[in-house]
């Protein structure tokens, strides 16, 4: 039986934006000289994105918020397996601020990049591996 044309719809627009998030993230850590710091925030936004997605998906409300904590604790009433993933995502919070204003935060560094790539794809990856066939086609 299909599912709801317009929860499909709406889940589909929040992970096609964190796919986009996760594509800008990969791009400006490849750029010549490489954004680090902009490639970070992308991850950040990626996790943020695909949480919501999956919430919305699921028809739990959620407020304007980038705390990844806070949007991974709603995410685990729908799925509790998955504790592991979101927990090690959630130290992404920091990024959609860490270096968004003037200041003189410490610079990212690759490894850095690298590992936050690593959790947003993870993240994104589970939550698509939990939702219908419909949702996921064409991401």
């Amino acid at each position: 039986m299909p599912h709801d044309p317009e929860f499909v719809a709406e889940t589909r627009a929040w992970l096609g934006r964190a796919e986009k998030d996760l594509r800008a993230a990969d791009v400006l850590r490849r750029a010549q000289p490489p954004l680090l710091d902009d490639a970070l925030y992308h991850c950040q936004q990626s996790v943020e994105k695909a949480l919501k997605g999956f919430l919305a998906w699921h028809g739990r409300t959620f407020r304007k918020t980038h705390n990844l904590s806070e949007l991974g604790q709603g995410a685990l009433e729908a799925a509790p397996d998955l504790a592991d993933i979101v927990h090690r995502a959630a130290s992404l919070t920091a990024y959609a601020w860490r270096f968004r204003y003037p200041g003189e935060p410490e610079p990212a560094s690759p490894g850095e990049v690298e590992v936050a790539l690593a959790q947003a794809r993870e993240v994104l990856d589970a939550i698509l591996a939990r939702l219908p066939d419909e949702v996921r086609r064409g991401l």
